[in-house]
């Protein structure tokens, strides 16, 4: 098995030559090592290798976790939030992650800013939507957005709230694919996720619609085709859980 240096170096090495191939400049994607279930230990490894930004599916295990990896070693590493969050665990959530990929709910926002409201703290989000309609995913329902104004036109109230309220400050959008046999049947959700987001900044321009969150390990090439400024990868850095 390779060692976590070499592995986040081939990781890095495709992002580049997918993003080349793109016409997109590489530093324009941004790694996101997904760190859940590992240790501190290995994170601090990815660290000493470059990496700084990191994602994390639990509140209640990512913040002991930067705990720990603050007290070993200061700098500028940043946590990302990317699983489901409960609408309970808010209050544990709101301003202590550098972005949190996964507000999936109107509700959640709500909950999410006014934690950060009582904290003085205003929280970077972004909204995730639910492309596939798949019913085992989280996420806004916008499958099928292009053709049913219905549906985009519900989230588009719900943007509305989320944008005004104090204490979030929405950056974009991310996405699930649905797992495929081939990572190219990806490519019209991560571009469905795209073209969402394009008409939102068309709607709200006054927001910052700046990134897209989708692709892991097996997709992510063809998301960095379609648009991906970050890109969410565990177990070709960290190895199988």
């Amino acid at each position: 098995m390779s060692s976590i240096p070499e592995a986040l170096a081939r990781v890095q090495q495709r992002m580049a030559e997918a993003a080349l191939r793109a016409n997109r400049a590489p530093q324009d994607v941004r790694l996101v090592a997904v760190s859940k279930t590992f240790l501190a230990e290995a994170v601090l490894e990815a660290i000493e290798a470059g990496q700084r930004d990191f994602g994390e599916n639990r509140v209640e295990e990512a913040l002991p976790k930067k705990a720990a990896v603050a007290q070993a070693r200061d700098g500028d590493v940043r946590w990302h939030l990317i699983g489901h969050v409960q609408s309970r665990k808010a209050r544990d959530a709101g301003g202590q992650f550098d972005l949190i990929h996964s507000v999936d709910s109107l509700r959640l926002a709500h909950k999410l800013s006014a934690a950060c409201v009582a904290a003085g703290a205003r929280q970077e989000i972004l909204l995730e939507c639910n492309v596939s309609g798949e019913v085992s995913k989280d996420g806004f329902a916008v499958a099928g957005w292009e053709q049913d104004r219905v549906a985009f036109d519900a989230f588009a109230r719900d943007v509305a709230q989320i944008i005004s309220l104090a204490g979030l400050r929405v950056r974009g959008l991310m996405t699930m694919a649905p797992i495929m046999d081939e990572p190219a049947q990806a490519r019209p959700f991560f571009a469905s996720l795209r073209g969402l987001r394009d008409a939102l900044h068309e709607r709200f321009p006054h927001a910052d619609w700046a990134d897209l969150s989708m692709g892991m390990t097996d997709d992510f090439e063809v998301a960095i085709a379609e648009g991906a400024t970050l890109v969410r990868i565990g177990r070709a850095i960290f190895g199988s859980r």
